[in-house]
């Protein structure tokens, strides 16, 4: 885990390595300055000795300005490193979910990844920075202090080697019963941002059926564990300043009662044994052991909450997409062609019931195709196939005659354009949202795509028309505006294949007839497969496939599924009695 996290490091490895350094040096000197100050209460004051005090002082002083001046250059650069460490963090979470398959995706909630992003990426940023100053100059701090104490009396700095083992063993049983809560704590906030970014994005549908409570009292929920999880975290985080205050007062009265009769026993003379000076020095060490093993509490503290977040990040950059280039890929799409051979999928491999079964259809370039069947039989399944959003689990899927597993990934889903059930549009202008399509796309080439799309004519009424801001969503625009905007930035790609996914459903029948005679003449030589619940959307097509739980249940035309085809004849029946086909 700490390689995968380390390789984020990057360009900020020196920074890394500088932060150590300089804190090393000032705590080095922090060990220093009480030897000096002994030397001058011992052969200075006491000898009542000027020039020794005044030579004393300029040492102190410059060992002062110096360790001040490192541990400035410690902290500027641990800020850097910390700083840029998250970045690199963030940018490869970021980058390495663009990657990821649908089915990746699939096993990561949306506020699972917000958390890891912010929260998860904040703690160890927090954690780094520790580690970096506390964590290097606490452990250099606690040598030095002890190899100098023992140096002043080995017998009386004995206490020290009493005290660490019981600091370090109760630390060590806090962190164990500590862990597993943390772990469950960033777990329920998954779950918290998933309900705010739900009601958020439905707030709407909450309003219109007044379910404002019902949300607040889930919110709360969530908030309540959260809440009870902290404080049972934090009753047992407050052993640690206890136990480390023990440590601490323990030690100086032992200290301070063997000192006393060592300074009595020698004479107060430096050279009999223990003197004032020394004793002192030996307190400064004491305070400075005790102090930094409270610091590395802390420390560990912090890494107990970091680990967890540190896990939750390394499940995103372990990830591995199950969709990938192979070892010589094909860089061309030849025609609009797409066949199904013997295609079963699932979207959980080990599924006793694949989603799509047994499915053999060829569909010729250039030819309009529309898909019908009723909810929950695998029309959006089916055509996710062919830009390989997933990977079918047996058969093989061509388009212009080649596996879609021999292609590259980028260039066989710049060939196939696709208007999802759910469209969506970014936050930016109008032109912003058409440029998906294609970046360089002149004003006339936008134009002419919304002109097919049906678009153009509402846009221009728009105050600003195709310079008008889109609102996070589109929710400045209707349903069927925001479908024909989609439909105009698929376009624009200028496809060999163009899947509409339920995509004029919320458009009125004739504008839905002015679309499709739109892409019957203008482009002729693109491949159209159209999901459609009303028949009226794909009467026309070259030939319709009628889905059944997953199987083809009928190929035909219009007319031959009238005939031949029960489901679809029903369907039609159904829709000409309720007018919503007008011949």
């Amino acid at each position: 885990m700490i390689k995968k996290l380390a390789s984020s490091l990057r360009e900020y490895k020196k920074s890394s390595i500088i932060a150590p350094v300089f804190i090393t040096l000032e705590a080095l000197l922090d060990v220093v300055i009480p030897m000096l100050m002994a030397k001058l209460i011992d052969f200075g004051i006491d000898a009542k000795n000027m020039a020794y005090i005044l030579k004393m002082g300029v040492y102190l002083f410059i060992g002062a300005i110096l360790a001040i001046f490192f541990g400035i250059i410690a902290g500027n650069n641990a800020a850097i490193a910390s700083s840029g460490f998250a970045k690199n963090l963030r940018h490869d979470m970021y980058y390495k979910v663009q990657d990821f398959s649908f089915s990746n995706i699939d096993k990561f909630s949306t506020g699972g990844i917000v958390t890891r992003l912010t929260t998860d990426v904040t703690n160890l940023q927090n954690a780094y920075q520790m580690i970096l100053l506390v964590a290097v100059r606490s452990p250099a701090m606690l040598v030095l202090s002890l190899i100098a104490a023992f140096h002043i009396d080995a017998h009386i700095s004995a206490i020290f080697l009493i005290a660490a083992p019981i600091l370090g063993v109760g630390l060590f049983f806090i962190m164990y019963k500590v862990h597993p809560i943390f772990q469950r704590v960033f777990r329920t906030y998954d779950r918290l941002n998933n309900t705010v970014h739900e009601n958020l994005s439905g707030i709407r549908v909450v309003k219109a059926f007044t379910r404002e409570s019902h949300e607040e009292e889930k919110f709360d929920g969530i908030s309540e564990s959260i809440y009870q999880d902290f404080s049972k975290a934090q009753k047992r985080l407050a052993f640690n300043m206890p136990l480390v205050q023990l440590c601490i007062y323990g030690s100086m009265l032992l200290l301070s009662w063997f000192g006393a009769k060592a300074i009595v026993a020698s004479g107060n003379n430096p050279a009999a044994g223990l003197s004032t000076g020394s004793f002192m020095s030996l307190i400064t060490y004491t305070m400075q052991i005790m102090m930094n093993l409270m610091m590395l509490s802390m420390v560990f503290v912090m890494i107990v909450v970091s680990h967890a977040s540190a896990e939750r990040i390394i499940e995103i950059l372990d990830e591995k997409s199950n969709l990938k280039n192979c070892s010589e890929p094909v860089y061309e799409v030849k025609d609009g062609s797409v066949n199904f051979e013997n295609v079963n999928f699932s979207y959980a491999r080990k599924s006793d019931k694949p989603v799509l079964s047994h499915i053999n259809l060829s569909i010729a370039s250039g030819e309009t195709v529309g898909i019908i069947g009723g909810t929950g039989s695998s029309k959006s399944s089916l055509v996710q196939l062919i830009p390989r959003l997933y990977d079918v689990t047996e058969g093989r899927m061509l388009v212009g005659g080649v596996d879609v597993r021999k292609y590259d990934i980028e260039t066989l889903r710049n060939q196939v354009s696709m208007v999802l059930q759910k469209n969506v549009l970014f936050s930016g202008t109008i032109k912003d949202n058409l440029r998906w399509g294609d970046e360089n796309a002149s004003d006339e080439e936008m134009v002419r795509a919304c002109q097919l799309a049906q678009a153009d004519g509402f846009i221009r009424e728009l105050p600003d028309q195709y310079d008008t801001y889109i609102d996070q969503g589109g929710t400045n625009v209707s349903g069927g505006q925001k479908q024909r905007i989609c439909i105009a930035r698929a376009l624009l790609k200028k496809p060999k294949i163009l899947i509409l996914d339920d995509s004029t459903s919320a458009v009125d029948t004739k504008t839905d007839a002015l679309i499709r005679k739109a892409f019957k003449e203008e482009i002729p030589n693109t491949t159209k497969i159209i999901i459609a619940q009303r028949i009226s959307s794909i009467q026309d097509a070259d030939k319709t496939v009628v889905l059944d739980d997953g199987k083809i249940n009928a190929v035909g035309t219009h007319e031959e599924l009238l005939r031949s085809c029960s489901i679809y004849r029903e369907v039609y029946e159904s829709q000409t009695r309720g007018g919503m086909i007008h011949e």
